[in-house]
């Protein structure tokens, strides 16, 4: 990503590293935030909150606690999924 930005905007790849990592560093901001990102033609992230349940360990069959998660998802947008599929 970092090289196709210096290549297509001419900066340096320097500069394009840190284009792209202040970018991703917002996103990261926003969803710690609970805020929800929408990248128009490409999809949406969000986070989705999980709460704690009891789980088995797979080997021995014993209950485990599972602790309460929030995790970021994505939903691909309608533009690249067909863009994708074209592409195939």
């Amino acid at each position: 990503m970092i090289d196709a930005i210096a290549a297509r905007t001419g900066l340096t790849r320097k500069t394009a590293e840190e284009v792209v990592s202040t970018i991703f560093a917002a996103m990261t901001d926003a969803l710690i935030r609970g805020d929800r990102i929408e990248i128009r033609g490409f999809g949406s992230f969000k986070t989705k909150h999980y709460p704690p349940y009891v789980g088995r360990n797979p080997k021995t069959a014993e209950p485990i606690e599972v602790a309460e998660k929030i995790l970021p998802v994505f939903k691909v947008g309608r533009e690249l999924r067909e863009r994708v599929l074209k592409g195939r």
